[in-house]
């Protein structure tokens, strides 16, 4: 627990860190989030077309409930395997970008000055006469570090504090419950989860029938990490501090300029699970990905709360249910990282 405190502290000196230099540092992660909304959207619209498709075959009587609802899972994970291999350079992009951040390597001239005066402008004149609709849309993209919770303790004996990690990306809908007021606000949306473990001791998961176990691999192996997808629902009451403008007698609300925090949670089905172990032998590099169902539960359902300035805020999460269905100790995904909201 000593461990997670130091690396709480340390989180939350990068969030401050990006508080006091943020306009150059969200300028660029603006543009690969860009990136990352433009395969999603296609991708999305693609699946839309298949599910139709599908719902079209179970009106006409072609295939059953139970048909139509595994082809719809069939189709969503691969459709999420298709966008996860898309988005996984412009998501080391963005690694990279927070690295440097974290590095101090990020420099004001790294973005033309030209440009950075532009944005102001055009966001100050917006600002300034008109406001936001009451609903709005997000992206949102967040990453940080991923371990298990056992009768209340952090399990970062049994999985690496550092090396285990997750990330999340997806759309919100941001609606403002009060019409006169900004600081009730409604976010809900659909969004990706990517949590990761990876075992110490050079061990690596293995089926017992309905046990799941950790067991030393007889193989020296250079990595060992379990994987599990989700898509989830994300629900949160979000307390939003931006402060309303007025202009020629109007009110004008914004929101993501000022202080904000949520509480709520989220509920999704498992998409995915599998196993990337990485080991030498005889000069040789192999990488072997095991997938499979390893008992792992098919929903999840938990807690998140957020608190943060402007786009970027410093996340938690926490799966009510155990990673595993029946395993006799039960183990909790739980999450700590930055999240960045992009109107």
């Amino acid at each position: 627990m000593k461990n997670f405190t130091i690396h709480l502290v340390i989180l939350v000196f990068l969030f401050v860190s990006k508080v006091l230099g943020q306009e150059t540092f969200e300028s660029r992660a603006k543009h690969i989030a860009i990136k990352i909304e433009k395969i999603t959207k296609e991708e999305k619209e693609t699946l839309k077309l298949e599910i139709e498709a599908v719902n079209e075959q179970l009106s006409e009587g072609k295939i059953t409930r139970e048909q139509a609802d595994k082809r719809k899972k069939e189709l969503a994970e691969a459709r999420a395997v298709i966008i996860e291999e898309k988005v996984t350079l412009a998501q080391n992009e963005l690694n990279e970008l927070v690295q440097e951040k974290v590095d101090g390597k990020l420099k004001e001239k790294d973005i033309p000055s030209s440009y950075t005066i532009r944005w102001s402008r055009k966001n100050s004149d917006k600002d300034s006469i008109r406001g936001e609709k009451r609903t709005t849309s997000q992206f949102v993209f967040a990453a940080g570090l991923n371990n298990m919770m056992a009768d209340g303790e952090l399990q970062d004996s049994n999985y690496k504090f550092m090396g285990s990690h997750f990330y999340e990306w997806g759309f919100t809908y941001n609606t403002r419950l009060i019409k006169t007021d900004n600081l009730l606000h409604a976010k809900y949306g659909l969004s990706l989860m990517y949590n990761n473990i990876r075992p110490t001791n050079n061990r690596s998961f293995v089926v017992n029938g309905n046990q799941t176990d950790l067991e030393v691999n007889p193989v020296n192996l250079k990595e060992s990490r379990f994987r599990n997808v989700y898509l989830v629902v994300p629900v949160h009451l979000e307390f939003d501090f931006t402060k309303p403008k007025e202009s020629n007698g109007n009110t004008y609300f914004k929101t993501h300029k000022s202080f904000r925090f949520g509480v709520g949670g989220y509920a999704g089905i498992n998409l995915k699970s599998k196993q990337i172990l990485k080991f030498e032998e005889d000069d040789l590099k192999y990488k072997s990905t095991i997938k499979g169902e390893y008992n792992v539960n098919n929903f999840i359902y938990g807690l998140s709360s957020y608190i943060g300035y402007k786009e970027l805020s410093l996340y938690l999460k926490y799966d009510l249910n155990p990673l595993f269905q029946d395993n006799l100790v039960k183990e909790n995904n739980i999450s700590l990282g930055l999240r960045f909201d992009f109107n």
